[in-house]
Order: C-alpha cells, then structure tokens, then sequence
C-alpha cells in the first residue's frame, strides 16, 4: 500500500446486507449484524493504511419506509456499535462525527451518540463520519434554510452567496469533499448521498455484497482510484 496514493476521504455506501441474508435463507436483520463487524474491520483497516476521512452512508432519510422489524434491528445495532466501540476507536486515535438530521432519532440513541463524539473529540487520528438519518437533499434544503434566514436577518447579501457559503452550511462543513465513494452489491447509483460534496468525486461499484467485503477488495478500490486521472473540469 505504501507504494500507492491513498485517498484522503473515502465515502462508502454499504449495500447488500439484505440480499446476502436472503441468498442464505436468514432474516435481512442477520445481514446488518454480519455487516455491521465487516464496518468494523473496515474502520480499522482503513485507519491503518492512513486513511484520514471515512464516510460511511449508516441509515438514509428513506430507510424510515422499511418495515419496522428492519429498522428496529438497525437501530439497535447502530446504538450496540456506539456503546461497545468506544475504547477501540480511543485507542486506534479516531474521532467520530455523525452527519444528518437529529430529529426523528429516539433521545436515547442521541445521547449515545453525543457521548462517544465526546470522547473521541481530541483524537487525531483518522475521521470516521457516520451519515445517519441523511439524505443529500435534504442537506440541501437543510442549507438553503439557514441561508436564507441570514439572507432575512441582513447578515449576507445575496449577491454575496458562493458555493464556498453553501459549503459551510452543510451537515458536517469541516470535512474534505470524498475523493471517492464506493459502493457494494452492483448497484449503480449514489442514492441520495454526499450529493453537493461529490461533484468530482471518482465513483467505484463492485458487485461484491457488503458482508463479503474484505481489506482485499478495499486495497482493490484504492488500486483503481490510483488509475484515474482527476481533472476536475480541465484538459
């Protein structure tokens, strides 16, 4: 690894659980388990190799319309993962940051949240964010609010609106735009996510399903990112 370019943000959209849990005649919830220990190794992994930004795409704006055993087990392995991680991520010096909407989260699990954001706040190692109850436009519509209501209050004039303005009033603004954002299970399709923040971001899609995703396929990613050349709009 040492002889490639690792990208400094990663995005991840973690697809497949519930196929993978199917194709092995389990419940979809026995996919997100499993899938939930390969987030882990895949946490780690990438903290190794210097990864400095990890996203990963946890539960979407439209996960709510899955069926309520679905989202319950989802929810309780998000809350499990903030209560036994916390001396893992200390000592591999990762600092968690959460992007989406609070509301609709249960005061429970936000207190979860906000106490691991806490204890990993001074550490400087790797940033893993963790995009929950999110969905791109809404992030929008999240920011275009609050400019608006400056624009309102007489703190900022219209014409002085830039897309470094936009930038600052998105969920998390101190995070770098992903240099890339994979995503598992063959879908070809970003779904709502990192929608201002990817505009060049390289895309990677590997059929592989979330569950059976490996460090190999990780470095495979990393392999094709180093392949491409990044122009950002030029010759």
């Amino acid at each position: 690894m040492s002889e490639r370019f690792v990208p400094q943000h990663i995005a991840i959209i973690p697809d497949g659980n519930g196929r993978w849990a199917k194709s092995k005649g389990m419940p979809r919830t026995y996919g997100h388990k499993v899938g939930a220990e390969v987030f882990r190794r895949i946490v780690k992994y990438a903290a190794g190799i210097s990864v400095k930004y990890l996203s990963f795409y946890a539960f979407s704006t439209e996960n709510w319309r899955r069926d309520d055993e679905e989202v319950n087990g989802l929810m309780t392995l998000l809350g499990n993962y903030l209560v036994s991680s916390r001396d893992e991520l200390d000592e591999l010096g990762i600092r968690l940051t959460f992007s989406g909407r609070r509301d609709e989260l249960s005061d429970s699990f936000l207190k979860k949240i906000d106490s691991l954001v806490g204890y990993t706040s001074k550490n400087t190692g790797m940033v893993c964010n963790i995009a929950l109850n999110y969905g791109g436009r809404d992030e929008l519509v999240h920011a275009m609010r609050d400019i608006a209501m400056q624009v309102a209050a007489g703190d900022i004039r219209p014409q002085d609106i830039t897309e470094e303005t936009i930038s600052q009033h998105m969920f998390n603004p101190d995070l770098p735009d992903p240099d890339m954002i994979l995503r598992t299970s063959g879908e070809l399709r970003t779904s709502n996510f990192l929608l201002w923040e990817s505009a060049y971001s390289e895309l990677y899609f590997t059929d592989v399903l979330w569950p059976d995703f490996t460090e190999s396929d990780f470095d495979k990613a990393i392999s094709e990112f180093n392949n491409r050349h990044r122009r950002f709009g030029g010759v």
